[in-house]
C-alpha cells in the first residue's frame, strides 16, 4: 500500500497520522525534533486510551518525498516555505492547518483540512491526547480572490451556500480513505473548505494572540471577566472585518456563522454560553502557547492576515494592531507570557470605546462597560486554585498602572491571573 507522508507530528499530525497508522497504512512522519525522533521510532505513534501504532520516523533533512507521493501538511504555517521546497511538482499535498499563508496559497493542491476536534500533543514525543471532539473536514481549497470564497450579500443563507456552481470533489487520495472509517474522529468532506478556514481564523485570532502573550488556558479567557471583555471583543472585530472583506463563513462549532453576531450583541447570552463552554477548556492551551518565548509564532498568518482584508476593506481593526505589535514585540525578545498584557489591552479598548460612543443600534461588548457586580462577583468554586496569586497582574495587586494608562481606569478584577505551567505541543 502506498505510504503516507506526515510532515509535523504535533497533536492534530498525530492524531491523524495514528488513524491511518491503526487502518494498516504506511505513514512516514517526518520531524526536525530529535527527542520525537528517536521516541517515535522506540514506541511509534500514540494516542491517549490506545495501544500504539509503529510508523517510520524521518528527520525532516533526510526527507525527500517521490513524485505521487500523499503528504500531509501538519507543521505551523511558518514552516510552509522549508516544507514546500522539498515536494516535487506532481506530489498530492493536503494540509492540515490553521492560518492563511501565502506560500501555501501559491504551490498547486486540491485538498485542504481543517479540524474541530482539540489535540494536545506532547512537546518530546509523538503521542497526543484528544480534549474536545470533532470532525476532521477535508475539502476544495480555493483561493480568497475566487467568487465561491466571497459573500456578495446579507441573505441568511450566503454563509452557508457558495455565490458560484462549484465542481464535484476530486477523487480522495486512496491513501486516505481509510480516514472514512476511523474511530477517533469524523471525517466530512466539504467541496469547499474556503469558509470553514475563514471561520476557523476568526476564533484561533481570537483565543491564541490573547491566551499566548498572557500565558492563559483557555478557559480563562471565559472565567476571568477582564479576559473575557477583551475576548468578545476580538470576535466582534474579527467578524466585522472578514464581513467588510465579502470573506464567507461556515458553521464551525455549536453556532452559525451569523449567530456568533447575533450572541455577541446580547451580553447577558454570550456570558452564559461562556459559562456554559468554561469547564470543558480547563487545562486546554492555544496552540501559539510557548511560541513567544521560542522567537517564532502565526502571528502574521491569523492577525496579520485580518490586518491585511482591514486594509483592504477600509475598516478599522484597533484591537488587532494592538495586539499583532504587541506579539510582535513580546517575540523578538522572547519574553515570558505575562498576564499585565490584559491591562495594557483594556486600555486600546476602553480609547476604542470613548472614540465609538455609546451605540443604540449595536450593543456589543465593545460598546457595553461590564458592570460593578460583574468586576466584584465572587469567584467560582476553584478558580482561585488555577490563578496563582505571584502571577497577578499589577492592577490585580493594586500597584500603579503603566504610564500609558491614561484612558479612565477599568475596575480590576480581583480575582487573579496565573501564567500555567509550560503547555504541551499543539498541533
Amino acid at each position: 500500500m502506498e505510504a503516507v507522508h506526515l510532515v509535523g507530528v504535533g497533536g492534530i499530525g498525530t492524531v491523524v497520522g495514528y488513524a491511518l497508522a491503526a487502518a494498516g497504512v504506511p505513514v512516514v512522519c517526518v520531524e526536525r525534533s530529535p527527542a520525537k525522533l528517536a521516541a517515535g521510532r522506540r514506541y511509534g505513534l500514540q494516542v491517549a486510551g490506545r495501544p500504539a501504532v509503529p510508523a517510520t520516523f524521518l528527520p525532516f533533512e533526510q526527507w525527500q518525498p517521490p513524485p505521487g507521493a500523499t503528504v500531509l501538511l501538519c507543521t505551523k504555517c511558518y514552516d510552509n516555505p522549508a516544507v514546500l521546497a522539498r515536494l516535487p511538482a506532481a506530489v498530492q499535498l493536503v494540509p492540515i492547518q490553521n492560518g492563511f499563508d501565502p506560500h501555501l496559497e501559491a504551490f498547486p493542491h486540491e485538498y485542504e483540512g481543517i479540524v474541530a476536534f482539540v489535540a494536545a500533543g506532547e512537546p518530546d514525543r509523538p503521542a497526543a491526547r484528544i480534549t474536545r471532539p470533532g470532525p476532521l473536514y477535508l475539502g476544495r481549497y480555493r483561493s480568497g480572490n475566487h467568487p465561491s470564497c466571497r459573500d456578495d450579500g446579507p441573505s441568511p443563507r450566503s454563509a452557508s451556500l457558495p455565490s458560484v456552481p462549484l465542481p464535484s470533489l476530486p477523487p480522495l487520495p486512496p491513501p486516505l480513505e481509510p480516514l472514512r472509517r476511523n474511530s477517533l474522529f469524523r471525517l466530512r468532506l466539504v467541496k469547499d473548505i474556503a469558509p470553514l478556514k475563514a471561520t476557523k481564523l476568526l476564533y484561533n485570532a481570537a483565543i491564541s494572540p490573547l491566551a499566548a502573550p498572557a500565558g492563559l488556558d483557555n478557559a480563562a479567557l471565559l472565567s476571568h471577566p477582564p479576559a473575557r471583555r477583551l475576548f468578545f471583543a476580538l470576535l466582534a472585530e474579527n467578524d466585522r472585518i472578514l464581513r467588510a472583506a465579502g470573506v464567507r463563513l461556515g458553521w464551525l462549532g455549536p453556532l452559525p456563522p451569523r449567530g456568533v453576531t447575533w450572541v455577541l450583541r446580547r451580553r447577558w447570552l454570550a456570558e452564559r454560553l461562556a459559562r456554559w463552554l468554561e469547564p470543558s477548556l480547563r487545562g486546554t492551551y492555544c496552540s501559539m502557547a510557548g511560541e513567544i518565548a521560542r522567537g517564532r509564532t502565526e502571528i502574521e498568518q491569523y492577525t496579520g492576515h485580518l490586518l491585511r482584508l482591514a486594509r483592504q476593506a477600509g475598516v478599522a481593526a484597533p484591537l488587532n494592531a494592538a495586539i499583532y505589535e504587541l506579539v510582535q514585540e513580546m517575540t523578538r525578545r522572547r519574553a515570558a507570557p505575562d498576564p499585565a498584557v490584559i491591562d495594557r489591552l483594556l486600555v486600546v479598548l476602553q480609547r476604542q470605546r470613548l472614540a465609538e460612543g455609546p451605540s443604540p443600534q449595536e450593543h456589543s461588548p465593545i460598546a457595553e462597560e461590564p458592570s460593578p457586580q460583574e468586576h466584584s462577583a465572587p469567584a467560582e468554586p476553584g478558580s482561585e486554585d488555577r490563578f496563582a496569586p505571584e502571577a497577578r497582574s499589577p492592577a490585580a495587586r493594586g500597584e500603579t498602572p503603566p504610564p500609558d494608562a491614561l484612558a479612565p481606569p477599568h475596575t480590576p478584577d480581583p480575582r487573579p491571573l496565573a501564567v500555567p505551567p509550560a503547555a504541551a505541543g499543539r498541533g
